[in-house]
């Protein structure tokens, strides 16, 4: 983290900033007009590529993978209204629970 706010931070809000925007000028506002479906679609094909770089093991191309898929993850929640605020929430909740213990809870 640098500065004030995080880079997810940063990039969640540039996220937001383009929904509105013109889908022929931002990536983002184009993403965002397909739709939820067409932007869950797009994470799941940066994950898959995610997944082969690991694989792989090329830790460069994993890196810039990664954080492809963490802005497709963002931009999918934010089709659902789904805020990072909202995503960081949930996981101090799930601070200090063993991982065994809230994959347990979930399935009840």
């Amino acid at each position: 983290m640098s500065g004030p706010e995080s880079a997810l931070h940063r990039l969640a809000a540039a996220i937001a900033a383009r929904a509105d925007a013109d889908p022929d000028s931002s990536w983002t506002a184009r993403l965002l007009a397909g739709g939820p479906e067409k932007c869950a679609e797009k994470f799941g094909e940066e994950a898959i590529e995610a997944v082969i770089e690991a694989v792989r093991g090329d830790r460069a191309r994993l890196t810039a993978e990664a954080a492809d898929v963490l802005y497709h993850l963002l931009v999918m929640c934010a089709a659902r209204g789904v805020t990072l605020t909202e995503i960081e929430a949930e996981l101090a909740r799930r601070e200090g629970l063993s991982g065994l213990a809230e994959k347990a809870a979930r399935s009840r």
